[in-house]
């Protein structure tokens, strides 16, 4: 297996990853009822924001934190979400990659996730 190289490997984590999400009754709510994401508008964003993290793109010029804040103001998160949210995603990357940038990609989520749990107060 290889490493993370394009945008299309990203875009196939992130379809991935979702299609895991949006199955999992604990935490799709968020997706669909709350935030009610288009995941097709949305992937290009994600997309955007991982090169960025993994290649120094800069694709990605938006804050990606107050989405997250403004979802939580509308929606409880919980540190159980992150959990949910942290599996499915290193799921999705083992599934498809190895290597230092799918190491990296782990890594930075996690760290984000601590940043947006202590942000939004999830317990």
């Amino acid at each position: 297996m290889r490493d993370i190289e394009t945008r299309e490997d990203l875009d196939t984590i992130m379809r991935s990853f979702y299609e895991n999400l949006l199955a999992d009754d604990s935490i799709n709510y968020l997706f669909t009822d709350v935030a009610k994401v288009n995941l097709e508008e949305h992937f290009p964003i994600l997309i955007d924001f991982w090169h960025s993290m993994l290649f120094g793109s800069q694709t990605y010029k938006a804050n990606a934190m107050q989405p997250h804040i403004d979802l939580a103001r509308k929606s409880k998160l919980t540190k159980n979400h992150f959990k949910t949210w942290l599996g499915y995603l290193f799921e999705s990357i083992d599934a498809h990659h190895e290597g230092i940038l799918a190491h990296t990609m782990k890594a930075r989520a996690q760290n984000i996730a601590g940043l947006m749990e202590h942000k939004v107060g999830a317990n």
